[in-house]
């Protein structure tokens, strides 16, 4: 680890030099894209020179305490600020997630289990706008089909993160099956029942990231509708398009026009071509996709609300709190934060032959 240490200060060391010329800020692309790399590098050099001074510290402080039995507690003081640091300097040299500081697009669908499900997928719709709102971030809905009683068969909601506070890096972990365990309100005689919803979650993609040719769509106008099949539009606005070479489908009756619809539903379209782009280039993008929604059943959940217990399991991690109440209020940060640690250890364990953050 430490032997690419001492290139990484090189680089730092280079880009502190180009972007000190003022040349280079003529490039104004190019000096975001210095100066994203200086920031990034910044944290891991100042960690490695004081790992450095620490070390020389420690080292002094043992051969001093050679001579004078009063420096051996101060050697190990050193000695824990050392291995402190070295941790630290591990966790700086993960990789990150070049996806991290964007927005999302985040979807919800109803499953198996009826108007329950729907129910269900309005409360997981809810759960994330108001996680949003704690983190400062902004939501937005392109499309959304309700059903009579308020449930939620399908939405598509961008969440935009703040500053470089990016969505993705805390809500990539949410794809997947969701189960719920309680009374439905629709149940008369008090049983607890079993019903599923689906989340998928991709980073949003701008548009010169993914380029779409027009030959490739196949676009369908048909009228918008409400609950119950009730018209709330007079005209053909809605929009479904369908991207021939992959077979993805995506639908928007939100807004009012039709040409709306369509940049809605392309937003969305634009971040499902990403997503599987990078799926297919990266081994280990396309292993956690794996873990998202393909058929929204009960038996691939990643994750249980259990009501009556208030209790709250994630499914691939072993985490379980019983404070289920809060979470569906929007107070994601504990379960989000223990499936960050474990994409954490995991990423620890194969970083010897990882490149350095890039």
């Amino acid at each position: 680890m430490f032997d690419r240490l001492s290139d990484l200060v090189s680089e730092h060391a280079e880009l502190e030099h180009a972007l000190a010329d003022p040349a280079v800020h003529s490039d104004q692309e190019k000096a975001r894209t210095l100066g994203r790399r200086y920031a990034e590098l910044t944290p891991i050099v100042h960690a490695y020179h004081e790992w450095q001074q620490t070390s020389a510290d420690e080292e002094a402080a043992r051969e001093l305490s050679r001579e004078d039995s009063a420096f051996a507690d101060e050697a190990e003081q050193f000695a824990r600020h050392r291995e402190e640091l070295e941790a630290q300097l591990q966790k700086l040299l993960v990789p990150r997630d070049p996806n991290d500081d964007r927005d999302i697009i985040l979807e919800v669908k109803a499953g198996e289990g009826g108007e329950e499900s729907a129910l269900f997928a309005g409360d997981l719709l809810r759960m994330y706008q108001r996680y949003a709102e704690r983190r400062g971030w902004k939501t937005e809905i392109l499309d959304s089909t309700v059903t009579g009683l308020g449930g939620v068969k399908d939405a598509t909601v961008v969440v935009k993160g703040k500053g470089g506070d990016g969505a993705w890096s805390r809500l990539k972990y949410e794809g997947g099956v969701h189960r719920v365990q309680r009374v439905p309100v629709t149940e008369s005689q008090g049983r607890i029942h079993t019903s599923a919803a689906g989340v998928l979650v991709a980073p949003e993609a701008a548009p010169v990231e993914v380029q779409i040719n027009d030959n490739d769509l196949k676009v369908d106008v048909f009228r918008s509708s409400g609950p119950g099949g009730q018209s709330v539009n007079t005209t053909d606005s809605a929009v479904r398009i369908t991207h021939l070479p992959t077979g993805i489908v995506v639908s928007c009756q939100n807004e009012k026009s039709q040409l709306q619809n369509k940049e809605q539903a392309l937003r969305v379209l634009r971040a499902r071509l990403l997503a599987q782009a990078e799926a297919e280039a990266d081994a280990k993008a396309s292993a956690e996709r794996r873990s998202q929604v393909r058929t929204v059943d009960r038996s691939e959940r990643v994750r249980t609300y259990n009501f009556p217990e208030n209790r709250i399991s994630d499914h691939r991690v072993g985490y379980r709190a019983y404070n289920l109440d809060q979470v569906i209020d929007g107070s994601l940060d504990g379960v989000i934060d223990a499936l960050a640690a474990a994409d954490l250890e995991a990423k620890l364990v194969g970083a010897g032959d990882d490149e350095p953050a890039s």
